[in-house]
């Protein structure tokens, strides 16, 4: 019998329903139901699940939660992680613990783990998943760290100026970057990440990041290597000395976790997903929402 894993970054999704939403308008201006409740991203995010499920005849379902910011192992390694990060807007903080009940009432498995974040349990799944199951695993999210996470079995739903949302597999990665999803985490490792405030290496930009580890593999052989450094990239042998330390930092910071206890022994059928009709009709009626459902 075919299988297929959704895993979904929930606040990923959620966000970018919002701010889609809310682009352009003020919180008073947002959609509210007569409970008082904001409902503007909790509508579009029901929506996509819906859609997500049974296009790709899902399965298995989970919604990985973040915690907070400053709870996480990241922040204990470097205490400027995601620092340059706003407060949320309060109704987008509502329809978070709103949309965490619906899930529980029409039974769409959902979980965080103290001290990690969304794309660590995004990363336990999927790669055992790709083990143990040997069957399709697609990842929501446009978070494109994410990519190391691919392999044969593990995809990523991306959306794509002019394509839409298409299916990134780790062949379509490789082609586009002629190194393997693995070595993502060292490109990003000297890259940096401005939106989780992730250093890399300062004044080592995409030009020379990717051809870096196409070349030398890893930031391991790169450092190893560097006092004959390749001429093709003489001018960042001093960025690269003065950011060693800066890069195997981010490296830490980049690279998802792919085993963590909690999860580990989690037995498949925990994360089965059944569309129970009943349950969403009740549910969006509660809400006051009006979605068109799957029959």
């Amino acid at each position: 019998m075919k299988e297929t894993l959704l895993l979904i970054d929930g606040f990923n999704l959620l966000s970018r329903c919002y701010f889609a939403t809310s682009y352009g308008r003020e919180e008073a201006d947002l959609s509210r139901n007569s409970q008082g409740l904001y409902v503007n991203a909790l509508k579009v995010t029901l929506q996509k699940i819906l859609q997500l499920t049974k296009q790709y005849e899902v399965t298995h379902v989970v919604v990985a939660w973040d915690v907070k910011r400053d709870e996480t192992k990241r922040k204990g390694l470097y205490a400027d992680y995601k620092g340059t990060r706003g407060e949320l807007p309060e109704p987008l903080i509502q329809q978070y613990e709103t949309l965490k009940e619906v899930f529980d009432k029409v039974g769409i498995p959902q979980m965080s783990v103290n001290f990690y974040e969304a794309d660590d349990i995004i990363g336990v799944f999927s790669a055992r998943w790709s083990k143990e199951q040997e069957q399709d695993c697609l990842i929501y999210s446009n978070d494109r760290d994410l990519l190391q996470l691919l392999t044969p079995h593990v995809s990523q739903i991306i959306a794509m100026k002019r394509k839409g949302e298409v299916v990134y597999t780790m062949d379509d990665f490789k082609r586009e970057y002629d190194i393997s999803p693995s070595q993502w985490i060292d490109v990003k490792a000297l890259l940096g990440d401005k939106s989780d405030n992730i250093p890399g290496v300062p004044g080592v930009g995409e030009k020379a990041a990717l051809p870096l580890i196409q070349q030398y593999g890893s930031i391991k052989n790169l450092y190893e290597e560097l006092h004959e450094l390749d001429t093709t990239f003489k001018r960042y042998k001093k960025k690269l000395v003065e950011g060693e330390e800066l890069a195997y930092l981010s490296k830490q910071l980049v690279e998802i976790e792919t085993s963590i206890d909690l999860l580990d022994n989690i037995k498949w059928e925990e994360l089965q997903f059944f569309y129970e009709r009943q349950k969403w009709v009740e549910e969006l009626r509660r809400l006051e929402l009006n979605i068109m459902l799957p029959l």
